[in-house]
Parts: structure tokens; sequence; C-alpha cells
């Protein structure tokens, strides 16, 4: 059941961001627009509250909840720069507006925006791993909560995994083509 409503959220998502950039600016209603846009939170709360009540039923904590848990991470981490992104894309294409900025390819600018998504993917880790607990606590049993502490993990690898790559443009930032590597002779 679990897996099933993650799958209606997701798509659910995408088609009211649809919705609701294709009624901004094709067909020219910004306020229309709007509170289809600001309904996609509440998939997140649909989401956590029957999981919730899934494992209220005495239902067993399987993989399912803890997916659940990083979906909703995720979103709140990243739904609102997803839209930003796709929201200046429509603009862009559909009402005329100026080309979006792309992200930053070299450099210092390049290292910051790597950073910078690394810290959303914290702020998703963190929220999943909160999540996760509040499940395992209310479940109690050790053994039965196996599942859920197996997802903690997941999501903290996963946050290492994205820190290593964040670390590298740190320690070797991406140079623009033609830059000279530093202490290079000048002539």
């Amino acid at each position: 059941m679990i897996v099933a409503l993650i799958v209606v959220c997701e798509v659910a998502f995408w088609v009211l961001l649809a919705a609701g950039l294709l009624l901004r600016y094709a067909a020219h209603r910004p306020r229309l627009g709007l509170p289809v846009l600001l309904v996609e939170p509440l998939l997140e709360v649909v989401l956590l509250a029957a999981t919730a009540l899934d494992l209220r039923r005495s239902a067993e904590p399987s993989w399912t909840h803890g997916l659940a848990a990083l979906y909703v991470g995720y979103t709140v981490a990243y739904g609102r720069t997803t839209l930003r992104r796709l929201d200046g894309h429509a603009r862009h294409r559909l009402a005329g507006g100026p080309r979006p900025p792309r992200p930053p390819r070299h450099g210092r600018a390049r290292t910051v925006h790597q950073v910078r998504l690394w810290l959303r993917t914290l702020l998703a880790v963190a929220l999943a791993c909160g999540l996760l607990q509040l499940a395992i606590l209310y479940v109690g049993e050790a053994d039965a909560s196996a599942p859920l502490r197996s997802w903690q993990f997941v999501a903290l690898r996963a946050l290492g995994i994205h820190g290593l790559i964040a670390l590298s443009y740190v320690l070797w930032p991406q140079r623009a083509p033609g830059d000279k590597a530093p202490g290079a002779e000048r002539s």
C-alpha cells in the first residue's frame, strides 16, 4: 500500500507541477496556477499520515516505510529548488521570459554550488532519519524496527557519498577551459 501511495504522490507531484505551470504561463492565469502549486506540500503530509496510520494498525515495519521517509525528506529538501528551476524554464519557454541561469561550471562558484547541494542533501537525510527514528521509537521492538534502522544507514551512506563528491570540488575545483593551473608560468 505504501509503495503505491509513494508512486501516486510522485505522479501527482509532476501532474500538479505541470498543471500549475501551464496555468501560470500557457493560460496566462498566474493567480490560478499558484494555488495548484501550493497543493503539492499536502502530498507529503498525506504520505506521512498514511505511513503513520499503517504503522499504527500494527503493520510490520518494512522497506516501504523507510522509502516513504526518504521520499518525504528528499521532497522537502529539494522540492522548492526543483519547483523554482522548472518555473524559470516554463517562464522562458511559455511566456518569453529570460533564459534561466545554468548552474556554474567552473571555479569557486561551482564549488559553492556543490556544497549547497550537499547541504540540501544533509537536510533531506536529517529529516528522513528523524522520521525513521520516530517510527523506530513508535514500533519499540528492536527486531521489528530493523528495516527502518537499515534505511537510516542507507540515507547516511548517500550523505557520505555526496559529501565526498562535494569535497572533491572543494579540494580540486574545476578550472575554466584555458585557465592555467596555479603556479604555472605566465607567458
